[in-house]
Parts: structure tokens; C-alpha cells; sequence
């Protein structure tokens, strides 16, 4: 077995400043479009895990030069050849870079750990195959044959389970000779801050994006090459504020952007729901705002939520829930099935196994507070859930989460800004 990490359990309230590291959503996207574009760019604040690290090998296995300088990333486009593209579990990767690999001079390999061989990929490969682009495999391994500048056009997909599906497509899109309009003609479209912040970047870029529902067109045209400026990635701030929800304390996040596409974002009003307090307020150093949590000197309130746009805050909001005193369901979500495990699945079988009561639905969770003890919390290769641990643990004696370095995916170091967080706080 995978080593065990005794979550800390806190002694009392938490009382903590916590920074976050950028943004893995805007770093990656950054990243191709650097690799993409006219002339080199910058990026500044990029977060640095194994996912964002993937993203760079899978590139410069395609010909562009990376190279980081007094922690700032500098990249130079280089004509794109064939090479082997490791994927990890990183979906942005696996759903990213495949419509960069069109565009190369030779074959592209992709393969990644077990775990992502059973993801969906079906999607963007039927995708690029209608765009005129040689593909070889539905999921991982598979190959793309590149043949330089593909064509483009229309393509209709059903990117139901992921709103990756639609930004890999779209963040390539300029450098098709049509450009790319894509059409999702499936069910509940997930994520959608995500596509948004897809289309907003491309525009900072100066890429012409129309919108229309469900339809995107990315026109033909230079992507521009500038220096990209990473927020603090809010997903993975969410842990630490929970931390401050769940023990009554008040944590608080430096550096909170007041306008983002990031859908970290809506754990405030998730917060407020469930009975904390939450402010924003002039940094504690330098300029901007930060985000500061007080949670309520009781249990949290339960909460009923549609979570279709938010899913991958699904882990935190549930071990909230977990704790809460009135019963939770959390809806839209379906497409958590797909993520880095089967997310609902996991998340109901864990909870369960420390005496909570939490029943799958066909599209979400329900979870009905129950009395807690301690064993272990797996943690399925899955960052989110690892962190879903370590919350339920500081309330819960006796919590071990499996693998919690699966963490360093998205937060290298989780476990010890946690443990410093629950000793120094």
C-alpha cells in the first residue's frame, strides 16, 4: 500500500495567512497559446506541479523551447515536429495538445499513467478526425499523424463529459487554416467558466472568438506572443479556507482577484451559504485584495447546489458537507465520473467508510450528516480527493490519507503548508 499521511487534527480554530501558488487552468492555457504564437512570450507567476510540468515536456517534445529564468517562464514557437507526449493524468494535456500535434511535421505519440487510459478522449480524437487530421486509437495510447497546417472548419461534438474537449479545439483554432467553429450538441454543457476563460485569453492574445450558445468561432489568424501575468490558482485555495469553515477560524488568501474567469471564485458564496463570513480586504502586503473566511462558531449549514460549473470544487464543498449539521445535495455533476477517478463513486465510498452517510445520484451526491471516526482515506491517484481528506481530518481523530503526494499534480508541498497551517495557526 501507498504510504499512509496521518491528517492533522486541529486543536482548536484556525487562525492562518496562506499563499497560493498560480493558477494551473491559466498557466497551461498559456502555455499553448505561447507555443502557438507569432513571437515569444512570458510567463510570469506560473504555477509549477507535475500537471503544468507535463505540459512543458509535451511541448518541447514537439520542438518548442522553454526554458525558465529567474522564475519566469520564456517560451519561443519552433516549428513542431513528431515526438512522444507523456500525458500523465493531466487532462488538460491529453485534451490540449492533440490539436497542436495536428499541426506538426511526423507522427506524436501520446500514452499516460494507467489511471488515464480508461479517460474519455473519444471526443477530441472523432473531432480532430472530422477536421481532416489522421488519428490512430480512441483513448490513451493513441497517435496523431501530423501533416503541418491542418484545414478546420465546423465540427459538432458532445463535449458533455468535459469542457476540455471544446477549449483544445478552440485554443488551436487560429492556426488552422479556417480557423475552427465548434458546436456541442450533447447534454449539459460542464465547466463553463472554464470555456470562458478559454475565450478570454484568446482575445487577450488577439485572437477573434464570436460566441453564440453552445457554438464557438475562432477565426483564423497570428496569435500574439506577450507576457502572461498567472492569478493564485482559487481551486486549490479552497482546502484552506475550508479550513476556517470547519473549525471556526478565519483564514485568510492573499492576492484574490476581484475579476476572474477562475471557477475556484464561487467557493465565497458556497461559504456565505453554509454560515461563514466572508470579507474581502486590502492585501496584507503589497497591492490588490485578499480573500478572508470566518467560520461560524456552530456546525455549517447544509446546502443544496447545482455544482454543473463548478464540479471541481465537488471534493472540498463534500467534505464541508460531511461535517455540516443539516443534509447537503449537490447536483450537475455527472461528468465527475470522467475526472482523474470517478470522482462520485469515490467521494461516497470514502465518506461512507468513516461512518458518513452519503448516497450517489444519477448526477450528484447526497449527504446526510452522521458520526465520524478515523481510518484510512484513499485517495484514488486524485489530488481533490487527497485534499477532501486532510479537511474531514481536522475535525475527525485518527483520518489517513493514502498517496498524498498525489497532491503535487496540481499544489506541490500540500501536506506541509497543511501541517504548518495546523501547528503555526
Amino acid at each position: 500500500m501507498t504510504a499512509l499521511w496521518p491528517a492533522p487534527t486541529a486543536s482548536g480554530p484556525i487562525r492562518w495567512t496562506q499563499h497560493v501558488p498560480g493558477s494551473k487552468s491559466i498557466t497551461n492555457r498559456a502555455y499553448i497559446l505561447a507555443a502557438l504564437a507569432d513571437y515569444p512570450s512570458v510567463i510570469v507567476n506560473a504555477l509549477h506541479s507535475r500537471d503544468t510540468d507535463l505540459m512543458a515536456g509535451a511541448l518541447r517534445a514537439l520542438g518548442v523551447s522553454i526554458r525558465d529564468d529567474d522564475g519566469a517562464i520564456h517560451i519561443e514557437p519552433r516549428p513542431l515536429h513528431g515526438g512522444e507526449v507523456e500525458c500523465g493524468l493531466a487532462g488538460t494535456v491529453m485534451r490540449f495538445v492533440p490539436p497542436v500535434a495536428a499541426m506538426a511535421d511526423g507522427v506524436v505519440v501520446f500514452d499516460g499513467d494507467p489511471q488515464a487510459r480508461v479517460r474519455p478522449m473519444n471526443t477530441i480524437l472523432d473531432a480532430l478526425r472530422t477536421l481532416g487530421v489522421p488519428v490512430e486509437g480512441n483513448t490513451l495510447p493513441f497517435t496523431i499523424n501530423g501533416r503541418g497546417t491542418p484545414e478546420g472548419g465546423v465540427v459538432e461534438i458532445d463535449a458533455s463529459g468535459s469542457s476540455q474537449f471544446v477549449s483544445g479545439l478552440l485554443l488551436a483554432g487560429p492556426r488552422f487554416t479556417k480557423g475552427i467553429t465548434v458546436r456541442h450538441v450533447g447534454g449539459r454543457l460542464p465547466s463553463l467558466p472554464h470555456i470562458e476563460m478559454t475565450v478570454s485569453m484568446l482575445r487577450h492574445a488577439g485572437v477573434r472568438v464570436d460566441v453564440t450558445e453552445n457554438s464557438w468561432k475562432v477565426h483564423p489568424g497570428p496569435i500574439q506572443g506577450r507576457t502572461w501575468t498567472v492569478e493564485p490558482d482559487l481551486s486549490n485555495a479552497t482546502p484552506f479556507l475550508a479550513a476556517a469553515a470547519v473549525t471556526g477560524g478565519t483564514v485568510r488568501v492573499r492576492h484574490w482577484p476581484l475579476d476572474t474567469t477562475q471557477p475556484g471564485d464561487a467557493i465565497r458564496l458556497v461559504l456565505e451559504t453554509m454560515g461563514c463570513e466572508v470579507d474581502i480586504i486590502t492585501a496584507e502586503s503589497g497591492p490588490g485584495h485578499d480573500l478572508q473566511v470566518t467560520g461560524p462558531s456552530g456546525r455549517l449549514k447544509g446546502i443544496s447546489l447545482d455544482m454543473s460549473d463548478i464540479g471541481e470544487l465537488t471534493p472540498t464543498v463534500a467534505a464541508l458537507a460531511v461535517l455540516a449539521s443539516t443534509p447537503s445535495e449537490l447536483t450537475g455533476i455527472a461528468h465527475l465520473r470522467g475526472h482523474e477517478t470517478n470522482r462520485l463513486a469515490a467521494l461516497a465510498a470514502e465518506i461512507n467508510k468513516l461512518g458518513g452517510n452519503c448516497e450517489e445520484l444519477q448526477d450528484g451526491l447526497r449527504i446526510t450528516p452522521a458520526p465520524l471516526h478515523g481510518g484510512v482515506w484513499h485517495s484514488y491517484a486524485d489530488h481533490r480527493m487527497a485534499t477532501a481528506g486532510a479537511i474531514i481530518g481536522l475535525v475527525v481523530d485518527g483520518v489517513e490519507v493514502e498517496d498524498v503526494q498525489t497532491t503535487a499534480k496540481t499544489l506541490p508541498g500540500f501536506e506541509t503548508m497543511w501541517e504548518d497551517m495546523v501547528a503555526r495557526g
